[in-house]
């Protein structure tokens, strides 16, 4: 099992501008020099749940620059948004400053705002993602992709620099579709998920089937599953309750918002105030108690041992939800002896 740092926090205009990454380099500095295996970074647009990080390949240069060891991951690459020329380029930069540490997980984007990037690609969002990937990976291993060109004559592209990695490894991002997990599967790339609206056994059952197309597929491993979990762990459960229960539930208040669909706006927006008070707390209590791994270190060993056995490899721990940096890192560090205890079993 590894156990990587997720970001997808928030930030107000308020956030003294010296303060806005104080967390993420604390905690990533402190994750690489513990042996945490990666860092996953969003890409988010035009709203505060997660804009910090409207561009991924930005951050990660940063951090390449300030870290060794830990892997630089997109959490993700929406690939639709951009043209594929220019996610290969981008990211072989960041393979060389970081010596050849990148991973990719790329994502079909799912909220029709961000598509102001590229307004004619949401309604064929799923294949443009398919066949970004494929070409991204083509452009990765230094051949020729055909190209039209500011006199519309169609030439041969290829990128520069050279990336470190011959291969570049690749997940696809799912919210719990079938679809998405056939194509992580049968594409033989891994697959970062979470349990947004998926339960422990339902998301049991899709890594199943995951590991079936991979066979399908043609290929001879179980893959890699990367699990999303928001994490924070505490010597005592109350305690740890009490400090993230206000954070979280307005985290969660905003995740819902940016999710409803298009057609079911308007009714959320007029909904009483003490309704959406009511969801939120019982949304709190069932994702604090069941879909999060949040209290003391015998509570989260239980939970990381049960999602390892559903075929999880790899756990990305959410951690920029609203607490202090010095309590986040107060948490790392009981994480970190957790994953050394697993490692050394």
């Amino acid at each position: 099992m590894d156990f990587s740092l997720m970001f997808w926090g928030t930030t107000s205009s308020d956030t003294d501008a010296a303060e806005k990454y104080k967390l993420l380099l604390e905690a990533v500095r402190y994750a690489d020099s513990r042996g945490f295996k990666a860092v996953w970074i969003p890409e988010r647009h035009f709203n505060p749940w997660g804009g910090l990080f409207p561009n991924p390949s930005v951050v990660c240069a940063a951090l390449a620059t300030v870290t060794k060891q830990i892997r630089l991951r997109a959490g993700s690459v929406v690939a639709p948004l951009h043209h594929p020329i220019r996610i290969a380029e981008e990211w072989s930069i960041v393979d060389n400053l970081s010596g050849g540490r990148v991973e990719l997980a790329m994502a079909t984007g799912w909220k029709d705002d961000d598509f102001v990037l590229a307004p004619n690609n949401y309604a064929t969002r799923r294949s443009i993602h398919v066949k970004a990937i494929e070409t991204v990976q083509s452009l990765w291993r230094g051949e020729k992709v055909s190209a039209i060109n500011g006199s519309q004559k169609e030439i041969e592209v290829a990128i520069y620099p050279k990336p470190i990695q011959e291969e570049l490894p690749i997940w696809v991002t799912s919210a719990g579709s079938l679809k998405s997990y056939s194509r992580a599967g049968s594409g033989g790339y891994g697959l970062l998920t979470h349990l947004l609206g998926q339960t422990f056994s339902e998301l049991q059952e899709k890594i199943q089937q995951y590991q079936a197309y991979r066979v399908s597929g043609g290929f001879q491993t179980k893959g890699n599953v990367s699990l999303m979990m928001h994490t924070f762990i505490g010597n005592d459960q109350e305690r740890v309750r009490g400090l993230v229960k206000k954070p979280l539930s307005e985290y969660l208040l905003q995740s819902a918002e940016l999710g409803i669909p298009v057609e079911l706006r308007s009714q959320w927006d007029s909904a009483d105030a003490s309704l959406k008070k009511l969801m939120i707390e019982q949304a709190f209590d069932r994702y604090f108690d069941s879909s999060a791994l949040m209290g003391t270190p015998d509570i989260c060993t239980n939970i990381i041992k049960k999602v390892e056995k559903m075929g999880v490899t790899d756990i990305c721990c959410l951690i920029d939800f609203g607490l202090s940096s010095d309590d986040v890192i107060s948490s790392l560090e009981l994480l970190a002896v957790i994953k050394d205890q697993m490692a050394a079993r």
